[in-house]
């Protein structure tokens, strides 16, 4: 039985490994006529903006960005990139090999799942597919919800959703985002994952400070979360 009614993991960097941006997306700049260096550049100084669905939807969002490095926005052109762009982010995205497991076992002790991620809209159109998904009992996207991490709403969305409180939920991440005292500060109990992979691993606003729990893997979560009955 777990001492926790529910476990809330981060998805990148968490629920998968360390994550680069891999080829494809400079395939999808050179296709639309823009600056590979450039396009991740803006990128990379845009994600908070992005991943809280600043720019609309994600034609929109694409549109924008790709209007910044100077490239080719006609509505047909970036129409055809949309699927190359899911699968940019889903090339980029490896499923810790313990993460079906570790779900698995912590639903077989009763507490329920979630995913919280601040994420662009290219994560809600391939996370279904994933394995991970039936394991989890709700997926909060910062895209949909129009908010990022640490903001207390997308921890008590969640919380909402699970028909529970902040005091009854493990929050695990690997520190992106001011996540684990965003978690802290709404009154769940964080715990960093500092997998070996993530010495590496694409991360904005990290969680510097943290001096909270540890865990090396999402197996050693469920050491966390098993209730030791006390001895009579």
């Amino acid at each position: 039985m777990s001492v926790y009614r529910a476990v809330l993991f981060d998805f990148f960097g968490t629920l998968t490994r360390s994550v680069q941006r891999g080829p494809q997306h400079a395939d999808i700049a050179r296709a639309l006529g823009a600056d590979p260096d450039a396009l991740v550049g803006v990128l990379d100084r845009t994600f908070r903006a992005r991943a809280c669905g600043s720019f609309g939807s994600a034609e929109a969002t694409l549109r924008w960005v790709i209007e910044q490095v100077g490239g080719d926005t006609r509505p047909s052109a970036i129409r055809a990139a949309m699927p190359a762009r899911v699968d940019a982010l889903r090339a980029d995205t490896q499923l810790r090999p313990d993460a079906v497991s570790a779900l698995t076992a912590i639903r077989s002790r009763g507490a329920r799942t979630a995913v919280i991620s601040d994420c662009t809209h290219e994560l809600p159109a391939f996370l279904p597919g994933l394995p991970v998904a039936p394991l989890l009992d709700a997926q909060i996207y910062s895209v949909e919800l129009g908010v990022c991490k640490p903001d207390p709403e997308i921890y008590l969305t969640a919380c909402d959703r699970l028909g529970v409180a902040p005091a009854d939920c493990l929050y695990v991440g690997d520190g992106g985002s001011h996540e684990l005292t965003g978690a802290a500060a709404v009154g769940m109990t964080p715990v960093r994952l500092a997998a070996p992979d993530l010495a590496n691993h694409l991360v904005f606003d990290a969680d510097t400070n943290f001096a909270g729990r540890t865990v090396r893997s999402l197996t050693e979560v469920l050491t966390l979360i098993d209730h030791v009955p006390a001895m009579i």
